[in-house]
């Protein structure tokens, strides 16, 4: 790995194999249904990894479907907040459930999934509805899907009967929570929509469990969720986590460039920009790990924000304390910068893209995929 010049993403197939096997076993002590959303990771290189697991996979567009049945070989449990006349039959085409946002769409719809059902019965599409119970559990407003006003799915006094043909309900309220704050939303839905619940094939519980993360209490969720099956022996249940897949299992390397200093603060700035590769340092916001800082900031020690090489003012995050003072060609290692990074990285500023390599469990390094200026101009038009 020192041989790869940076900057470039690593993701350890060892770390991943570790996820698959928990998630693997919760699925099978608790006899539910555990799919991997792509709007979390999508580097389908490794989805041979993800494939030995017999993992699918949820669909928030067509990409993602079209991925899906490409590299996962699976058809997609797709929800879109809104369909189109120029999306519909090619969600159909790719999908085993299609979840709708409203009833409207549904209604709308419904005609499309009826005629492909009735000529394609092996290829049947079971229709769902997103449902809102307007529990909050998610404290940063701009992951937190039940917030008043919010645009996702249907609050309970907007069903008065079930629309025919809707065979299940999906609900997405969690953000890297925990088995407790699903039992507040599990209360929730069943005071709120469990007269429909006995009518239904399957329950999607959407994403946000973070199983994987250390001192998640496993145990209590494999307890809830059988328990919510014995009192509903009619449903199938499926959970979609995205960060619980590659929690912890991959770094951003990085090295510095230059140190400057103003008004007293000493800025290291790096290979890598926050706003185009970590992007959500920014939104969230929060502050990643840095593998070479020491634990805690130490304004004794050599402290230093660190600056991304854009022309973006507010590309920065700090504080870091190191033991020795930061100069040009020192590496930084920006920990777990797999789930919900690679994802979403950008070209601003035409920055130079990081490499993606994979490291096997063999102690071998592939390099998966390196950018050029190509990739940025063929972005544009």
């Amino acid at each position: 790995m020192d041989s790869l010049s940076t900057p470039f993403y690593i993701v350890y197939e060892e770390k991943l194999r570790k996820n698959l096997d928990l998630i693997s076993r919760v699925a099978r002590d608790a006899d539910i249904k555990i799919i991997m959303a792509f709007k979390a990771n999508a580097l389908w290189r490794t989805f041979p990894v993800f494939r030995e697991y017999g993992v699918c996979s949820t669909a928030s567009s067509v990409n993602e479907m079209l991925l899906a049945n490409e590299e996962l070989h699976c058809k997609a449990h797709t929800y879109c907040p809104a369909y189109t006349d120029r999306t519909i039959d090619l969600f159909i085409s790719g999908s085993s459930h299609i979840t709708f946002n409203s009833v409207e769409q549904y209604l709308r719809f419904r005609h499309k999934i009826d005629a492909h059902n009735a000529a394609h019965p092996d290829e049947y599409v079971s229709c769902g509805l997103r449902i809102n119970p307007m529990c909050s559990v998610v404290g940063t407003d701009i992951y937190n899907p039940c917030s008043p006003g919010s645009r996702f799915g249907v609050v309970a006094e907007q069903i008065q009967d079930l629309p025919q043909g809707i065979e299940g309900f999906h609900f997405h309220a969690l953000c890297e929570s925990s088995s407790y704050d699903l039992e507040k939303v599990l209360h929730a839905v069943e005071q709120q929509f469990g007269s429909f619940l006995p009518k239904l094939k399957w329950i999607n519980m959407g994403g946000g469990h973070l199983m994987t993360r250390k001192g998640y209490d496993t145990v209590h969720l494999i307890g809830l969720l059988l328990e919510f099956k014995r009192r509903y022996p009619n449903l199938e249940v499926i959970l979609e986590p995205g960060s619980a897949f590659c929690w912890q299992t991959g770094d951003l390397e990085a090295s510095v460039v230059d140190v400057v200093e103003n008004s007293g603060i000493k800025t290291a700035i790096v290979d890598v920009s926050f706003a185009c590769h970590m992007p959500d340092c920014l939104e969230m916001p929060y502050k990643p790990e840095i593998a070479q800082a020491l634990p805690a900031v130490d304004h004794s020690k050599p402290t230093y924000r660190i600056g991304g090489n854009s022309c973006l003012s507010g590309d920065f995050v700090g504080e870091w304390s190191f033991s020795q003072p930061l100069k040009p060609g020192d590496r930084l290692t920006f920990m777990d910068m797999n789930h919900y990074t690679t994802v979403k990285t950008n070209m601003f500023n035409g920055i130079d893209h990081p490499a993606i390599a994979f490291s096997r469990c063999d102690g071998t390094v592939e390099l998966l995929r390196e950018f050029t200026y190509q990739d940025y101009k063929n972005r544009m038009s």
